[in-house]
């Protein structure tokens, strides 16, 4: 079943307010049994029960995390998103090897979520960000 844009309109927005309260149940609610989640940038990948698991470790690494969207495209069955993340760096950062301890500074980087969704669900979330901004900012590069 196709989803229409005007309902997309209100999934997203309700998806987006369970990923700022960090409420990985109703975030599950708003997904695919399979669905899949990709960081690109991260090189992160999870699928079905994994995905969660794999989002609810975002919110440890990331304790007050919030996202803010500054464009939204709706299309049937597609959301594409262009958001700012703000969090503030209290545990380690890994990225492969590298480590950067927490620093306690507040950091900001841009990204975009590509979100195909399938009966109404979220099929998969595909997540492209600017891993360089983040890295600079931890003092990794």
């Amino acid at each position: 079943m196709t989803t229409a844009p005007e309902q997309l309109h209100e999934t997203i927005a309700a998806y987006n307010d369970a990923w700022n309260a960090h409420d990985v149940g109703r975030i599950s609610s708003m997904h695919a049994p399979d669905m899949v989640f990709e960081n690109h940038t991260a090189g992160e990948r999870a699928e079905g029960d994994e995905a969660l698991t794999h989002i609810a470790r975002i919110f440890e690494s990331w304790p007050d995390i919030e996202f803010e969207t500054r464009r939204l495209y709706v299309r049937e069955d597609l959301v594409v998103q262009e958001w700012t993340a703000r969090a503030t760096h209290l545990k380690p950062l890994s990225r492969g090897e590298i480590v950067a301890e927490p620093s306690g500074k507040r950091i900001e980087w841009r990204g975009m979520d590509v979100i195909p969704f399938e009966d109404g669900k979220v099929k998969r979330k595909d997540v492209y960000s600017d891993s360089v901004s983040i890295l600079r900012q931890v003092g990794l590069l």
